[in-house]
């Protein structure tokens, strides 16, 4: 029963150990967003191009056009502002390219009637009615719209998640190895791979390590319980 309880209690050590590690290296990641966006710039790029892919050739106005919205986005998306909101944005910014000249080639994009498309976008440029086949024809380019804007954010926030994920992995790999070398004080492979190991597990452990280091502590107890 000691040995039980005291392997139990090794464990919790090592889980405890490996979940700081994780944390620290999801920290060192997250500090890297001070240069330049660091790790929150992955996977703008599929956002970027669902954009352009709706903006088609459309020029936008001079005093805000393709660039600005780009920034913009961009700005949102490195700040972490919330997923539904940056889509609502891009949407927003992009009917703020549509006007008669834009509606054409920002039609021709999404597969919408690019004479029914120009008409709409001509009365609501000249603040006249809008008739019913032009909310008709507004409704459909919307939706085709969010659809491809949906996939755009939605993939980017895998790969941003992902990538997130590996680089920590690698930085905790970095951090368990290079610990281990400074402890050896020399070179051992068996060792530095344990290390590497511990590395490789610390980032998917340390959400979880706090839990599951309870529920072992707990067992420890029971176990000690049991003895007496």
């Amino acid at each position: 029963m000691d040995e039980l309880a005291g392997t139990l209690g090794y464990i919790v050590k090592l889980i405890a150990a490996a979940g700081a590690l994780g944390t620290a290296a999801f920290g060192l990641v997250d500090a890297s967003k001070a240069f330049w966006g660091g790790m929150s710039n992955p996977g703008f790029g599929y956002i970027r191009k669902a954009v352009e892919t709706l903006l088609a050739t459309a020029g936008g106005a001079a005093a805000f056009g393709r660039r600005e919205i780009m920034a913009t986005l961009r700005a949102n998306w490195l700040n972490g502002v919330p997923k539904a909101v940056q889509k609502a944005t891009a949407k927003s910014l992009i009917h703020l390219m549509l006007t008669p000249q834009t509606a054409p080639a920002m039609a021709a994009a999404v597969g919408v009637n690019a004479d029914h498309l120009t008409l709409a976008a001509q009365h609501v440029q000249n603040d006249e009615a809008v008739t019913e086949q032009d909310m008709r024809v507004l409704g459909i380019y919307d939706v085709m719209a969010s659809a491809v804007l949906d996939f755009g954010y939605e993939r980017a926030d895998q790969f941003y998640r992902n990538t997130t994920k590996l680089a920590s992995a690698g930085c905790a790999i970095v951090l368990a190895v290079a610990a281990r070398w400074l402890m050896d004080g020399a070179f051992n492979w068996h060792s530095l791979l344990m290390a590497a190991i511990v590395g490789v597990i610390a980032t998917p452990l340390a959400p979880m390590a706090k839990d599951l280091a309870t529920s072992i502590t707990a067992a420890a107890k029971a176990v000690g319980a049991l003895k007496r």
